[in-house]
């Protein structure tokens, strides 16, 4: 996806098209998750501090980062890719590598396909994709960034070193600053200089990565397109700006925590019965601690109720915490539900369970915020999500908060 996060905000919100927007965290600790493109002609990047970003684009607007948002746009876009090929390999929300080489003879060439996938993006989620068409999976990555936004650039098999050897060595997926920096010592400065150095040279340089860079040189990677594993554990986390300092912000954040996990586990249609509590101090020291139950649930009520019971296993309101996080594992697919009788009464876990799926529906009709817990009504709430997904492409960016007595 081209600028995904960026794209989402000027999607939704028509009046930021054409300008220059940033999705990130704040000024003080904030770094940039997406850049628009019109904001990238400032050198401003992901990763970047937000700090830097705005010294670079005084004029940029600035979104919050909405996860959930993303994360449902992207489950449209991967149900079109899996109506193509099953052998979808996520990166991330935003990219994946697609195995069609049995599906041409539905859906035509490749080249089609991949037009086909761009199209039917657009017209459903008015977002553009940039394709790469190759052999493997190294070509199609390169070819996928040459050409963005909207881009489609196809490898033959026939021209592999007329299109790599011009290439600049960091286009090598894997090959780092440092690595690029040595390279360019040794008067390395393109793939097409990479492949013609002798392989012995390399490995004695840099070991099994030197052999490896140069099979990657000369277009050659044989690994498979592994399509998604299974999903191991689903949470949240929150890095704030501002640490948190007494027991009863805390509980608040996990009700917080807790809520937005339940409601994924739901939407996912997955319970668990291992609930982690992790907990990062102020001085980044990083702890976790767990506790397994015989029935799984996917309830925000008692995720929230063993999350507060973990606590009293760490020093949280006697030491500054930094980030706090919640995560579900040991998941098993959520049964159908039963009819319920007329003439008795529904039992506790049945009402606790229509409950939810009644404020599921009301959240997915008018939003998150349509229904929150009355004690998440705190002025200055964010309603920002960071999902942690094991198994799956984990979201690398990091709720920001204004913390303990936020305005």
């Amino acid at each position: 996806m081209d600028a995904f996060y960026a794209s989402v905000e000027q999607r939704d919100h028509p009046e930021l098209r054409g300008k220059p927007v940033i999705v990130g965290g704040s000024l003080r600790r904030g770094v940039v998750s997406a850049a628009s493109y019109e904001v990238r002609k400032f050198g401003v990047h992901s990763a970047m501090p937000m700090a830097e970003a705005l010294r670079r684009c005084p004029q940029a607007v600035v979104m919050p980062v909405r996860m959930a948002r993303y994360a449902e746009v992207s489950d449209t876009i991967f149900d079109i890719f899996a109506r193509y090929t099953p052998l979808v390999e996520p990166l991330s929300l935003d990219e994946a590598f697609l195995d069609v080489t049995a599906s041409q003879s539905l859906f035509g060439p490749a080249v089609s396909i991949a037009r086909r996938i761009k199209d039917e993006v657009l017209a459903r989620t008015e977002l553009t994709v940039s394709a790469g068409v190759a052999p493997n999976k190294f070509l199609a990555k390169i070819a996928s960034d040459l050409e963005k936004p909207d881009g489609l650039t196809v490898v033959p098999a026939d021209r592999i070193q007329e299109f790599l050897d011009p290439l600049p060595i960091n286009r090598i997926w894997g090959l780092g600053r440092k690595t690029e920096e040595i390279f360019r010592k040794m008067n390395i400065g393109t793939i097409g200089q990479l492949r013609l150095m002798d392989r012995d040279v390399l490995v004695r340089r840099f070991g099994e990565m030197g052999a490896h860079f140069h099979l990657l040189a000369q277009g050659l990677d044989d690994r498979e397109v592994i399509p998604d594993s299974e999903t191991k554990s689903i949470g949240h986390e929150d890095t704030y700006e501002t640490d948190i300092t007494d027991l009863e912000t805390a509980q608040v954040e996990l009700l917080d925590l807790a809520e937005r996990v339940a409601a994924r586990l739901r939407r996912l249609g997955l319970r668990g019965r291992t609930i982690t509590l992790k907990v990062k101090y102020s001085d980044f020291r990083l702890i976790t601690r767990s506790v397994t139950h015989g029935d799984a649930t996917d309830d925000g009520g008692r995720l929230y109720r063993e999350a507060v019971s973990l606590l009293s296993k760490t020093q949280v309101g006697r030491r500054p915490v930094r980030l706090l996080g919640i995560s579900v594992s040991s998941l098993t697919d959520k049964p159908g539900t039963a009819q319920l009788s007329l003439l008795e009464p529904a039992p506790e876990d049945n009402r606790i369970e229509r409950l939810n799926r009644a404020v599921d529906d009301i959240r997915s009709r008018y939003g998150s915020g349509a229904v929150m817990k009355s004690r998440l009504l705190g002025e200055g709430r964010v309603a920002e999500e960071t999902p942690v997904t094991a198994g799956k492409p984990k979201a690398s960016t990091r709720k920001k908060r204004t913390g303990p007595g936020r305005t």
